[in-house]
């Protein structure tokens, strides 16, 4: 699944710009609708993934996930393309909250960390696959098998979903109320995490015609060598927050891209690219399942889907805020500054986690 995600978004700015011939702005906004999409429904799965269950909502989902890419083929205009990539943002919404909350049912209490760490590893390894076959299928505008190719990796995905064991889970009853789509406990870190994704968003959806702009023939080395780093950190900092807690773990994640984004700012070098991506890696590898790991441990387990979804809520915001903000950046000052306002969005992002969220963790952390 993860894979497939990825060839689009590596392949997908590209095609929005060459093929449908728009602005770095228009397709930084057609971008986003995808994350938009998965910002509102995410909340609404995350109820109804306590109340009536994790399995059938995370299939469903999937499939949908899955056909969804083959209606690329024929989003030839901007209008059909905003639509589709909302209608997609929303399977994909369900299916990334549904599936992670099944995972942190499985993982053991006192491993939560590690183990979030390496389900995360998927997510990693088709970072490092999914842009380069993608853009390698997509050579020579090709961008129809590569859609086509997205689905059918997808439904392989689906078929493994059909065989997992899935934990026991007795749905909690709770009636719909906008207060229950949101688990408050989880906002401080969730808030985190956007301001965190707001360069992330920026760094993924633009790094391809980046790369293309400072002269790096395969701009899908960088994803390669960003997964390796993602990979390191997770293995290794998962083990570290089980062991010692939050505070110095994402606090070296966030000062390693606060170093990152400068490197591939004003290095515009292929050295300068792969140590950046590097240095990204391990940054963003360490941040996002520590701070996933810190929302498990403040909500009840009835409450997970909800605090999943807080999260991811976030994550998406970020995203699609980041999309929208750094093409404007771009179109107006250049990517090199809109990388550097990155490091000073990340800057801003540890003084908060330092001050405020480390606190707000061990007031409420509770063991479950």
């Amino acid at each position: 699944m993860a894979i497939a995600f990825y060839f689009l978004i590596s392949t997908l700015p590209v095609y929005i710009v060459e093929v449908l011939k728009t602005s770095k702005s228009e397709a930084g906004l057609i971008l986003s609708f995808y994350t938009i999409a998965a910002l509102i429904i995410r909340p609404i799965a995350g109820y109804y993934v306590d109340s009536l269950g994790r399995k059938n909502i995370y299939l469903l989902s999937l499939l949908a996930f899955s056909l969804l890419f083959n209606m690329y083929i024929v989003a030839t205009t901007i209008s059909i393309m905003l639509l589709l990539r909302f209608i997609h943002g929303l399977a994909w919404g369900i299916t990334s909250t549904s599936g992670s909350t099944v995972v942190v049912d499985i993982i053991p209490v006192a491993r939560r960390g590690e183990g979030i760490g390496v389900f995360g590893l998927s997510m990693t390894i088709a970072m490092a696959l999914g842009p380069v076959i993608g853009l390698e299928i997509s050579k020579g505008n090709n961008f129809n098998s590569m859609f086509i190719t997205g689905s059918a990796l997808s439904l392989a995905g689906l078929s493994l979903a059909l065989i997992t064991h899935y934990p026991v889970y007795s749905p909690v009853k709770v009636k719909f109320q906008w207060k229950n789509l949101i688990d408050k406990r989880s906002v401080p870190i969730s808030i985190n995490q956007l301001f965190i994704t707001i360069s992330y968003g920026g760094l993924l959806s633009f790094i391809a015609i980046y790369g293309k702009e400072v002269g790096i023939n395969n701009p899908g080395l960088f994803f390669m060598v960003y997964a390796a780093g993602i990979a390191v950190s997770r293995v290794i900092s998962g083990k570290i927050f089980d062991r010692y807690g939050p505070k110095a773990i994402i606090s070296s994640g966030i000062i390693l891209l606060i170093i990152g984004f400068p490197i591939l700012a004003y290095f515009r070098s292929y050295s300068g690219f792969l140590v950046s991506a590097a240095i990204l890696g391990l940054g963003n590898g360490v941040v996002y399942p520590n701070f996933q790991a810190m929302i498990n441990n403040v909500v009840e387990p009835q409450r997970r889907g909800a605090g999943n979804s807080t999260l991811f809520t976030a994550f998406d915001m970020g995203i699609g805020f980041g999309m929208i903000f750094n093409g404007f950046l771009a179109d107006h000052l250049g990517l090199s500054n809109a990388y550097m306002i990155s490091a000073v969005i990340n800057i801003l992002s540890l003084i908060y986690f330092l001050i405020y969220v480390v606190k707000h963790y061990y007031r409420y952390r509770i063991i479950n």
